[in-house]
């Protein structure tokens, strides 16, 4: 890529950042006014850093509905510091009541990590879905299709990152405190935009089993 197409990609961003601007002058709502004082999101979003899966749209919620954190397949990791912050200051300032975990089918970071192939720095970050790989391998290794092998993988992923995200101490203890709390795990399909449940909601620690759950 040239110089030429490197300043014109640039400008395209800040010719669409004008038309932004535009329409926040242009709005007669007064939200994007009450928006600069402050947000109230009732919803953290945890999804793949996928470009194709924007959390607003797909929730259909407005700017300052929905926080956001974002990596490669929807991970929550225990020693992951980043998503760690954002999960306790999006539980504890400001209160969410959803915190959904969201994949999606066609993942490749989850593809990717049923191939033996190298990719760089990143396939030490896909041994965390070749864990659940690892928990759920009879089942995964019976189906043939490729492409439903990975979709059910993405699937059985968002679950075990559902009870990651449940078994940490910001979440139960938040349960001690709040009734109104909720752990989901949903599934976009980007070819129809369905946002799919996969009937994997926490709103407690009672069925996390006696290890995980803390008193």
């Amino acid at each position: 890529m040239g110089n030429n197409e490197l300043e014109l990609g640039f400008k395209k961003i800040l010719d669409g950042n004008k038309d932004w601007v535009n329409f926040v002058s242009g709005d007669t709502t007064g939200r994007f006014q009450q928006l600069a004082k402050g947000q109230s999101p009732e919803i953290l979003w945890i999804g793949c850093a996928d470009s194709r899966v924007p959390a607003n749209e797909v929730t259909g919620k407005k700017p300052g509905e929905v926080f956001v954190h974002r990596n490669i397949a929807n991970l929550c990791v225990h020693s992951d510091m980043s998503m760690l912050s954002v999960l306790d200051y999006a539980v504890n300032v400001l209160k969410v009541k959803h915190v959904i975990v969201a994949g999606h089918y066609g993942c490749g970071g989850v593809a990717a990590s049923l191939s033996r192939k190298q990719f760089g720095i990143i396939d030490n970050w896909l041994c965390h879905i070749k864990d659940v790989y690892r928990l759920h391998a009879a089942e995964v290794d019976a189906i043939e299709d490729p492409e439903e092998k990975t979709n059910r993988l993405v699937e059985l992923n968002v679950k075990e990152q559902v009870f990651n995200l449940c078994t940490t101490s910001i979440v139960q203890n938040a349960w001690k405190d709040r009734e109104d709390l909720a752990v989901h795990g949903m599934v976009v399909n980007i070819g129809t935009g369905e946002l799919i449940d996969l009937d994997s909601t926490f709103t407690s620690n009672e069925d996390l089993g006696d290890v995980f759950a803390y008193k």
